[in-house]
């Protein structure tokens, strides 16, 4: 079984620029991924307003019996969330290389428009190793 179900990328105006299934048990069809990324977009806006904490970022874990979702939001308001096994350890960090590709592949690339879905070879290659390379660690441990 795969520690890692499905990773997201919502653009700061709450739309879908990127999925991809990594063998999760129900695979969602296109519709059903763009409304999670609409549902999470707006808790997330929501949990930032309804914070007792002033300078809350928003939720960043969400734990349930059967997943975990993690949430990197970044200085422009790209979410990166990764929905995994409950108690996999280390998403943070992974979410954090998965935006340090993003930067390199896609935000450098001349032909990528911003706001847009993302289409990058060379992105989704890196992306396959690292997803990969993090699988590897936690079989290990």
């Amino acid at each position: 079984m795969a520690a890692i179900y499905s990773l997201y990328i919502i653009n700061k105006s709450g739309g879908l620029i990127f999925y991809k299934d990594y063998g999760s048990k129900g695979r969602m069809d296109t519709n059903d991924s763009l409304r999670v990324a609409s549902l999470w977009h707006s808790m997330h806006a929501i949990s930032q307003q309804l914070s007792p904490t002033t300078g809350c970022s928003g939720i960043e874990l969400l734990e349930a019996d059967t997943f975990d979702l993690h949430c990197f939001q970044s200085l422009t308001e790209t979410k990166f969330f990764v929905v995994c096994e409950p108690g996999t350890q280390h998403m943070e960090a992974l979410l954090k290389v998965i935006y340090e590709l993003y930067t390199d592949y896609v935000l450098k690339n001349p032909f990528y428009e911003m706001e847009m879905p993302i289409r990058c070879e060379l992105f989704d290659i890196n992306l396959t190793q690292a997803i990969q390379k993090d699988r590897v660690a936690l079989l290990g441990r």
